[in-house]
């Protein structure tokens, strides 16, 4: 690197003189040094609420995943010259991989997450709306709007590529700008990647910028708007969860900090099971991967006691093949520490659980004797597996973490005291049991479950496809309570949740359907002598709505759809078995009456709506009998624009219409939405 990293603030990069030196974990050579300049974080600020925010919001959800799409696929474009800094930290190509494509990957994930469920406009309505009064004019419900505010995410050494753009991913699909802080150690690596960001031209100006070094008065000049996140050591988070800013302004504050996660031989696995081999892999995997400094990592093994040998044999067999040194040589496994300073602050706790209870198994402190030239100078350090015999006794290896390819063996003596042992963590982030018993897997999950974010079962079922102990993933849940912060990120939509205000709305519904987007039942409705079907998407209006003409369900409809369908339920054609049940006579399948609805509101001949794929909230409310006569409402319910096109260039969007089915009585019967792709006017392109 031919300068000092450079911080992007305010549209602009910062920094020409050097001051930190930072070193190369595979052979100690300085690879980067950081800026002495200090930030204005007061422009930082003031650049994201003036200029971001506004930005984000001119985009919806929609076109806010395409550009998560799209810098995701610019990223996996310019990829390898990310892997080739990120080698500088002591990572493998396997473990880059992790933090690299793992990192586009989860963009790519919010992108789907996004056009898959969320709205067009900026509004998320969580209805369905309640009636609040007996005479349908007063209503409430819920909706998510973006918080307008800025979303600081201070993130720690081990992942510099995906734990920015994990907290990113979600933040930017809220329309939250973001200030983001990797850890100095490995923030090189950090600002190659934002380098290319920036380089795209695809992120709104004041989206995203990016600190190098420390955060100065920046968590000073938030306000209740604002969200912090964190990831790193939990004494960090303890210290700024109670900033006087943060608590003074109420400022929203995640965590997700290192934890004491554990994986649990059940007492059912013996030495000659497949599923023992698989405890014995998933333990040295997690060791060495990233060279163990993943807060999702195996810290304590618990196995039963009778099987402690076993496991330590098998274990310490395992890591002996491991291969350490410069990841560039061919056969390296396990890379370096990220930092000569973490080689120590590892050196220092494995010392300190070695002095309360633990034996050395192998590794330690000397063990370790990387291959690669210059490797002498690197922050290495060896697979070292301990053991503890009475863990019930000793605090260490239950509140000491030593963060690198360090864990723990402990014994226990009935699954009670391995979920007792589990609970001496105070809280993890991840769990995994190893049984091959579903009755073990229903009794030690629920109760594992009240400390833990994630919980992992492996058997030889899971394990051909098994993601493993130590993956966060896009869809799940990523955090945990306690010593792990009592925090949440990723989890699928709820992710994006996060970054956004819920608010309660009371009104009539009229009020609420304008509000919200989107119709809401007991609303004015729109009635034209255009039949919906007939609109194209752009032309439809929320609320647009067709009554239909009525139609008296016969004997003969019933013995036909039985014919038909092959379903021939009592309640349909006994009538002697029919009138001993609560409904007291026979009546129509149900499935009848939604064909029989869509025969009343349908426009057969061909038109913009292109298909049906698929029925949300379907219920049953009421039943239909012979001789009921019954008619259906269509009305516009929502509109998607998801700015795609079919094969020949014309574009589509997805609209959801309520459909209300009643009978002669006016008594609803039946409730569904119906999801159509619907297409735009010939020459609409999409947006």
């Amino acid at each position: 690197m031919t300068g000092p990293l450079q911080s992007w603030i305010g549209g602009r990069w910062i920094g020409q003189a050097p001051a930190q030196a930072l070193r190369s974990a595979v052979d100690g050579r300085v690879v980067a040094q950081t800026h002495a300049e200090a930030i204005d974080f007061a422009e930082a600020v003031d650049h994201a609420r003036r200029v971001g925010l506004p930005n984000l919001l001119a985009l919806d959800f929609q076109q806010r995943a395409q550009r998560l799409k799209a810098l995701a696929k610019f990223l996996m474009e310019h990829k390898e010259p990310l892997y080739a800094i990120s080698a500088h930290t002591g990572a493998t190509r396997a473990d880059s991989w992790i933090d690299i494509e793992g990192g586009a990957g989860t963009l790519f994930a919010y992108a789907s997450l996004g056009s898959n469920e969320l709205p067009s406009g900026n509004v998320v309505h969580e209805g369905p709306a309640i009636p609040l009064g007996k005479k349908g004019g007063f209503a409430g419900t819920h909706i998510l709007v973006p918080r307008r505010g800025v979303a600081v995410h201070i993130n720690a050494f081990n992942f510099p590529i995906w734990g920015l753009l994990e907290k990113f991913a979600p933040s930017f699909l809220a329309g939250m700008p973001c200030i983001g802080k990797p850890a100095t150690a490995t923030s090189y690596v950090t600002e190659a990647a934002m380098r290319l960001i920036v380089e795209s031209g695809i992120l709104p100006e004041g989206a995203l910028q990016l600190v190098i070094g420390g955060t100065g008065d920046l968590l000073d000049r938030l306000n209740g708007q604002d969200v912090v996140t964190f990831t790193g050591s939990a004494d960090t988070a303890a210290r700024l969860r109670v900033h006087p800013n943060l608590v003074r302004n109420s400022v929203p504050f995640n965590a997700e900090a290192d934890s004491l996660n554990c994986a649990i031989l059940a007492p059912d696995v013996t030495p000659d099971d497949e599923e023992f081999d698989l405890f014995v892999k998933e333990v040295a995997r997690e060791m060495t991967v990233k060279a163990g400094q993943k807060c999702t990592a195996i810290r304590r093994a618990i196995v039963p006691r009778q099987h402690l040998e076993a496991v330590a044999e098998r274990l310490q067999a395992r890591l002996a093949k491991v291969v350490v040194g410069d990841p560039a040589v061919e056969g390296v496994r396990m890379g370096a520490l990220a930092s000569h300073a973490q080689q120590a602050d590892v050196a220092e706790r494995v010392a300190m659980l070695l002095a309360d209870g633990a034996e050395l198994v192998c590794g330690g402190v000397d063990a370790v004797r990387p291959v690669g030239e210059g490797t002498a100078g690197g922050a290495f350090f060896a697979p070292t597996l301990l053991l503890c015999r009475q863990p019930l006794a000793h605090d260490a290896v239950h509140d000491v973490e030593a963060f690198g390819p360090v864990s723990t063996l402990m014994a226990y003596d009935g699954i009670d005291e391995a979920l007792a042992l589990a609970a001496r963590g105070r809280g993890s982030l991840v769990a995994t049991l190893v049984t091959r018993d579903p009755q073990i897997a229903a009794r030690v999950i629920p109760e594992a479950a009240a400390l833990h974010g994630r919980l992992h079962i492996l058997d030889r079922e899971s394990a051909v496809e098994s993601t493993g102990h130590g993956s966060p993933l896009p869809v799940l849940k990523h955090g945990g309570p306690g010593r792990a912060g009592g925090g949440e990120e990723l989890g699928g939509v709820r992710a994006v949740k996060h970054y956004l205000q819920r608010t309660a709305v009371q009104g009539s519904p009229t009020m609420l359907a304008a509000v919200t987007g989107e119709h809401v039942r007991g609303a004015k409705v729109i009635e034209t002598e255009v039949h919906p079907f007939r609109r194209h998407f752009e032309e439809l209006q929320i609320g647009e709505s067709l009554l239909t003409h009525r139609r008296t369900v016969g004997e003969a409809d019933i013995v036909n759809f039985g014919g038909i369908s092959g379903d021939y339920f009592y309640m349909h054609f006994d009538e002697i078995a029919a009138k001993e049940t609560q409904f007291g006579q026979r009546i129509a399948h149900g499935y009848f009456v939604l064909s029989a609805a869509a025969g009343l509101f349908v426009s057969p001949a061909p038109g913009p709506v292109l298909a049906n794929y698929g029925l949300d909230t379907l219920r049953f409310v009421k039943p239909v009998a012979i001789g009921d006569t019954i008619r259906a409402r269509l009305t516009c319910k929502r509109k998607i624009d998801r700015n795609r096109v079919d094969p020949s260039g014309v574009g589509q969007g997805v609209v959801a219409w309520d459909v209300e089915v009643s009978n002669q009585h006016g008594e609803l019967v039946a409730s569904y939405d119906i999801l159509t792709l619907v297409a735009k006017k010939a020459g609409a392109a999409a947006g």
